[in-house]
């Protein structure tokens, strides 16, 4: 007998593929009432996967008394209820580490092309205004101050990629973490008054909630630049489209927003902010590695009654 597992929200194609041959897969992202399927159903199911954008919430997890195990796609848990989890006995899976380089470069993608202007330069010179007179002077990215809101696995690889460009680095936490050779500043307004660069790598979640907020974009200053490859929600949204609107801070470079997927529309036809669809994952290397660990702390789980890599 195969185990049987609800599916929250669709999964790489290899993934699906590979769940539906060694577990009895029940797709909830194909009803269309799902909380009465769970009300009708929700007792058959001891395993479920779901994405980080989706998580888990605790009438959810009620809604499944079996339920022994989550496998989310993805490193973001401020949607899944892990006090919830935690009082049920169920192990949540997820799937760091796999995807820290990619989500590191795209910082630094948006950190360079906002700085020097790469994106607007392409639309100036597909507009045709190359010929009309030079692109204005942007801002150079060797040799500046990078401040990062976070020092966990992602914030340690995008310090790494800084250093590589002779960058000071200082970072702001809860708490100094040992045996780094990066300043730890415990004002998190200090550290943007002194950052050219302010770089979010912190979770998601409520204690986290607009953490940047319209005094820490006052500190940054006109000179300064935001980057946000971590949660939307970090950021006071309003706050920052005001910054970039009145030139508050020098420009901002965001993979991530407040309602995904919606933007401000206010930021359509800034020349100041890079705008990306949520990607810094997104490649092909990196969603394979996640899907395989989906699978692996599932198949971890039922083997040996742990998954592979656990959420705390």
């Amino acid at each position: 007998m195969k185990h049987r597992l609800l599916q929250h929200g669709r999964l790489p194609a290899a993934l699906e593929a590979s769940l539906a041959e060694h577990y009895d897969v029940h797709p909830l992202w194909a009803e269309t009432d799902p909380a009465a399927f769970l009300a009708a159903h929700g007792g058959e199911f001891v395993a479920m996967t779901t994405r980080a954008a989706n998580g888990v919430d605790a009438a959810m997890m009620a809604a499944m008394p079996a339920l022994k195990v989550i496998s989310s796609f993805g490193v973001g848990l401020d949607k899944i209820d892990l006090d919830a989890a935690r009082a049920r006995g169920i192990a949540v899976g997820y799937t760091p580490d796999v995807l820290n380089d990619c989500v590191a470069d795209t910082a630094f993608g948006l950190l360079m092309d906002v700085a020097r202007g790469f994106s607007a330069a392409d639309r100036f010179v597909r507009r045709g205004e190359w010929p009309k007179g030079p692109f204005p002077l942007t801002t150079r990215v060797s040799g500046k101050r990078m401040g990062i809101i976070g020092m966990g696995r992602i914030g340690r690889v995008i310090a790494r990629r800084g250093l590589g460009f002779d960058m000071e680095v200082s970072y702001h936490s809860r708490r100094p973490v040992a045996d780094l050779p990066y300043r730890h500043e415990p004002s998190l307004a200090a550290l943007a008054e002194w950052a050219d660069f302010l770089v979010i790598a912190t979770a998601g979640g409520a204690e986290t909630r607009h953490l940047v907020s319209a005094s820490v974009l006052e500190a940054l200053g006109p000179q300064g630049f935001l980057i946000n490859i971590a949660r939307g929600t970090v950021v006071d949204e309003a706050a920052l489209v005001d910054a970039l609107v009145h030139k508050r801070i020098a420009g901002a470079g965001l993979d991530v927003f407040e309602h995904e997927p919606q933007v401000p529309p206010a930021l359509f036809a800034l020349d100041n902010v890079v705008l990306l669809p949520h990607i810094a994952s997104g490649t092909n290397e990196t969603r394979v590695a996640m899907a395989d660990l989906v699978f692996e702390n599932l198949q971890s789980f039922f083997a040996t009654g742990a998954v592979k890599r656990e959420a705390t």
